[in-house]
């Protein structure tokens, strides 16, 4: 059964981006060992749901999601799309995030929907849409940045369903408890 997953590396400190979203720090640490387990949720997953900020960041950088290991439709949250994105995959949307992900799962036809962004995975908390969150940690501190999750979350349960090292990187994937 598809599910709606937020996918994301962060710092130990539990910033997922730097001041004014910078991803600069990924670059940063030295080589580790292929984030295949990353990978592989390329792999089963049709479609992604972005905020507007991983969108600019990575149009900016020039990158491809997941390296371009990813196929499937891209959902953008925002209330200023772009003018000028020429690639299809991309739809820019804005509203309610319930049928912003009904979409999505539509669109991801019995894949998994990738959420990207802190902002974007707490509104799915809390509409009871998020069913899974898979968290890299990376071995660096960043002192500040942007959160793994919006200080205003109410508390949510989670049940752990692994936990892996892989090289310098420590996986933890979690069910959300409903």
């Amino acid at each position: 059964m598809a599910k709606v997953l937020y996918h994301v590396t962060m710092s130990l400190d539990g910033c997922i981006a730097g001041p004014e979203h910078s991803m600069s720090w990924m670059t940063q640490l030295p080589p580790d060992e292929p984030p295949v387990e990353g990978l592989a949720v390329a792999g089963t997953s049709g479609a992604a749901l972005a905020g507007r900020n991983g969108y600019d960041v990575g149009r900016k950088a020039g990158s491809k999601l997941y390296g371009g290991a990813f196929s499937g439709a891209i959902f953008v949250l925002t209330h200023n799309p772009p003018t000028d994105e020429t690639d299809p995959a991309y739809t820019f949307v804005s509203g309610d995030i319930r049928p912003i992900v009904g979409t999505a799962l539509d669109a991801a036809d019995g894949k998994d929907v990738l959420i990207l962004g802190g902002t974007i995975a707490a509104q799915c908390v809390e509409a009871g849409l998020l069913d899974e969150i898979f968290v890299h940690i990376s071995p660096v501190l960043l002192g500040q940045g942007i959160p793994l999750f919006p200080s205003s979350l109410p508390p949510v349960v989670l049940d752990p369903i692994s936990n892996t090292q892989v090289g310098r990187t420590t996986n933890l994937r979690y069910r959300v408890v409903r």
